[in-house]
């Protein structure tokens, strides 16, 4: 039992020893750690001192850098203020200097003025002392030359003036008899001279086939109901189309003229709804001409189509069949030119098969060789030209353009197509009886006169009429009064006159017309 208390007792101072030097080794190993530590830190804080001071340095350098350029860049400032206010000083003493000698200049001038006023003034004085001597001396010859005469002077105005009427009625007589004499001399020529104008103002027969449309009527009694109450009817038909309608005695029909067969087409087309819907007044006139319009577009397009089909001509551009939809409502020299644009394109494709060459290319090139006769606005390019640049717009092949622009020799022939073309062209057009000049030119000028009064401003539509002789332009109320409108009328008619050829006279009517509409709800 006591052994063992001993060896506990043994083993305990052991453990104590053990822990002691333990904790004796661990604290002088932490000891030197921290002497480690203090040594790295201090290190540590001595380069960044150092750090410190060599950016401090820099910065200080920075700043002294910046501070030199700051100041010289407020010196240059200050030079320039000083520069420019030197220089507004000098200015300003130049205009003192040119204020000061204006205005003594204008002492100056206000002094003789001054004095010439003093001048005219004594002047008009003395003009008025010499007018009175004259009143009183003419008074007193006027008295003297009554006391001679016995008359007064009433008495002698009246004398004098009864002189001077029967000198005016010998001379009057005198040149009446020398002007009968010369109108006898030059009456044949005169007489041969109003033949010739006749003559040129009417219409060959192949103009009355192309530009008058007969529109037959089931009796006599439509013919009151299209005129209207006081003609307001038949005045809104021809405004809305521009188309002349003539109601004379030919029974059970109406005439209308137009040189432009799309306005004549649907005018006709116009009338026929009216007529067989019975309601005819203005307003709807208006709409059935906007429908009509609407639909003459749309028939465009349909002979377009039609024709490409007819000839075996595929892949056209949607624009050149509307193109060639509108030949069929032109001519050119009185033959319709969709009829010759097919012959030609017909022609064109049988050259070709003769020659080895491709038809149908041939027939596309002959069908759109004159599409440049109808363009939607006037223009100064000729036609052939006209048509090779649309061509080319629609994606059309080189050998097309160039037969196109070349069938008239306005530009070098650079494929075999062109030259077929042409001659297929003069083929078509050479033939009895397909052309005539007079056609041609007779509607060209009808549109040369609309086109001079839409130069004018306020003038809404413009129609040539009766062949030529009269036009009729419809203005816009807003634009032109009444005033406004007779300078007008005039003034397009002298215009006529300076740059038109004409036969006979064309008679300028100007048409100004205001409405006011409301809607009772």
């Amino acid at each position: 039992m006591e052994p063992t208390t001993n060896s506990i007792i043994f083993i305990s101072i052991s453990l104590v020893m053990g822990i002691g030097l333990g904790i004796f080794f661990q604290k002088r190993k932490n000891t030197k750690q921290l002497e480690n530590a203090n040594a790295e830190a201090k290190e540590i804080l001595n380069e960044a001192r150092r750090e410190a001071d060599r950016i401090k340095s820099e910065k200080i350098l920075q700043a002294k850098e910046r501070f030199i350029e700051l100041k010289s860049e407020h010196e240059k400032t200050i030079f320039q203020r000083g520069k420019k206010i030197s220089e507004i000083e000098t200015r300003l003493r130049e205009k003192e200097n040119k204020l000061n000698t204006d205005l003594n200049r204008n002492k100056n001038l206000s002094h003789s003025l001054e004095q010439k006023n003093e001048s005219l003034e004594k002047r008009l004085e003395k003009l008025d002392s010499k007018q009175k001597d004259i009143e009183a001396s003419h008074k007193i010859q006027v008295e003297k030359l009554e006391a001679i005469s016995g008359l007064s002077a009433e008495e002698a105005k009246k004398e004098l003036i009864s002189s001077l009427e029967k000198k005016a009625q010998s001379e009057a007589m005198a040149y009446a008899q020398q002007s009968l004499e010369e109108a006898k001399l030059t009456v044949e020529q005169e007489a041969k001279k109003i033949i010739i104008n006749t003559i040129q103002r009417i219409g060959t027969e192949e103009s009355i086939e192309n530009c008058v449309s007969v529109f037959n009527l089931d009796s006599d009694d439509v013919k009151g109901r299209i005129i209207g109450r006081e003609g307001r009817n038949i005045r809104a038909i021809e405004a809305a189309t521009g188309v002349e309608i003539i109601v004379d005695d030919t029974p059970e029909a109406i005439i209308l003229s137009c040189f432009d067969p799309v306005r004549r087409e649907i005018a006709r087309l116009s009338l026929h709804r009216l007529v067989t819907d019975g309601r005819i007044h203005p307003a709807r006139i208006e709409e059935v001409v906007n429908k009509t319009t609407h639909q003459i577009q749309n028939e465009i397009v349909e002979v377009g189509k039609r024709t490409v089909i007819d000839l075996g001509v595929h892949g056209l551009n949607p624009e050149l069949i509307k193109i060639i939809g509108r030949m069929k409502y032109r001519s050119s020299y009185g033959q319709n030119l969709l009829q010759h644009s097919r012959e030609v394109a017909k022609l064109c494709g049988v050259m070709a098969s003769e020659l080895g060459l491709n038809p149908k290319l041939a027939k596309r090139a002959g069908l759109l060789h004159d599409i440049g006769k109808v363009p939607e606005e006037e223009t100064e390019t000729p036609h052939a030209l006209l048509g090779m640049e649309w061509a080319e717009k629609y994606g059309e092949k080189s050998e097309v353009c160039n037969a196109i622009g070349a069938h008239h020799d306005e530009i070098e022939m650079t494929s075999l197509l062109s030259p077929i073309v042409q001659v297929c062209d003069a083929i078509s057009g050479a033939r009895p009886g397909a052309r005539r000049q007079v056609l041609d030119s007779y509607v060209q000028r009808l549109k040369d006169l609309e086109n001079i009064a839409y130069d004018f401003n306020g003038v809404n539509k413009a129609y040539a009429i009766q062949a030529g002789r009269e036009l009729r332009v419809i203005v816009e109320s807003e634009k032109v009064s009444d005033d406004q409108s007779a300078e007008l009328s005039f003034q397009i008619s002298q215009k006529i006159q300076t740059d038109m050829t004409y036969p006979g006279q064309v008679k300028v009517t100007v048409i100004r017309e205001t409405r006011s509409v409301n809607v009772a709800k």
